[in-house]
């Protein structure tokens, strides 16, 4: 038997809701044993002995099962905890940008002072024709051009492609926002009008996710750039006109490009993990996240994990310990 529903639970919970408590059923199962078996009286078996053995099983199952909750529970508040904190920055930021000045004082164009410059002294004379070219030769600058050399205003020179992050480790896309931690997306997508959560088509699956009007437009149709934890995943609407959709990472290591395949893509390199908080966790906590935090920046930069350097280095040991054999011709993953 698995922890996963029995096709008995029906018949027995059914038979538990007409007793008063555990003993009063326990007492009906072994009497059932007593009178309808040979349980208690077949000379090869050992009642007792089945009895513990099948008592301890199911006591390590339940304890299992406890540590599990309390480690997902733990998680969820760690990830909480992040989650205001980067609420709360988010909101001050705001807040600073509200406060400052939106009216610059430009000068009148009669108070400021003339200025003479001779012909020629910017360097460019707008007279002179540009320099002849022999057939078949390109100018410097096509050849750039051509070449890539030549980068736009606002192209992003580190390496890497897409967009450079938002504040919320995110970017933007056709008509929505989106913010990421390494568990969780969140995407705000604006309708446009003011609606009722049932106005709203909202579907997500574990690969797929659309936001639309119902008997309107689709705003988000497309398959997840990631897979999701769909259990995890759930929407609300707010002021109206705003559907938020909270989406928890199936893989929590790693960040993601954009939230459909398709959309525009942000440069992961570029993203900024909360880590001014750290201090406020407790130890153990703490390792974990600064671990997870480690393996993501190796991972970026082509280097390894934690896990896979104390691989190498037991790896390194081993051949120093062993000096007689030959691994010269030995193929490692």
């Amino acid at each position: 038997m698995t922890d996963v529903d029995s096709p008995y639970d029906g018949l027995l919970l059914n038979i538990a809701r007409q007793h008063d408590g555990i003993q009063p059923f326990m007492e009906t199962f072994f009497s059932f044993l007593q009178r309808k078996t040979d349980f208690f009286t077949d000379p090869r078996g050992n009642p007792e002995k089945v009895v513990l053995d099948t008592l301890r099983k199911f006591q390590e199952r339940a304890a299992e099962a406890r540590k599990q909750k309390e480690k997902e529970l733990k998680e969820r508040q760690i990830r909480e905890n992040i989650e205001r904190e980067r609420a709360k920055k988010r909101a001050e930021e705001e807040a600073a940008k509200k406060a400052q000045p939106k009216i610059v004082e430009i000068p009148d164009d009669e108070d400021m002072p003339p200025t003479l410059e001779a012909p020629g002294a910017t360097g460019v004379d707008d007279d002179e024709p540009p320099p002849l070219l022999a057939p078949g030769e390109e100018s410097e600058t096509k050849k750039k051009e051509e070449s890539g050399e030549s980068k736009k205003d606002g192209e992003d020179d580190d390496e890497g492609k897409g967009m450079k992050p938002n504040v919320g480790n995110g970017g933007t896309g056709v008509g929505y926002v989106w913010t990421q931690t390494l568990q969780e997306l969140e995407v705000k997508v604006e309708l446009g009008m003011n609606l009722k959560s049932r106005d709203c088509d909202v579907v997500i699956s574990a690969r797929h996710l659309k936001v639309a009007i119902k008997r309107g437009r689709v705003i988000i149709d497309g398959e997840l750039a990631e897979m999701v934890k769909t259990p995890e995943c759930f929407w609300t609407l707010e002021d109206g006109h705003i559907v938020v959709v909270h989406l928890t990472k199936y893989n929590q290591m790693e960040w993601w490009k954009n939230v459909v395949k398709g959309h525009p893509e942000i440069n992961v390199q570029k993203v900024q993990p909360e880590n001014s908080k750290l201090g406020d966790l407790d130890g153990e906590t703490r390792q974990t996240v600064e671990k997870m935090m480690f393996d993501q920046r190796q991972k970026q930069l082509g280097l390894p994990t934690s896990e896979e350097q104390q691989k190498r280095d037991m790896l390194a040991k081993f051949m120093a310990a062993h000096p007689e054999m030959d691994f010269s011709n030995a193929k490692f993953s």
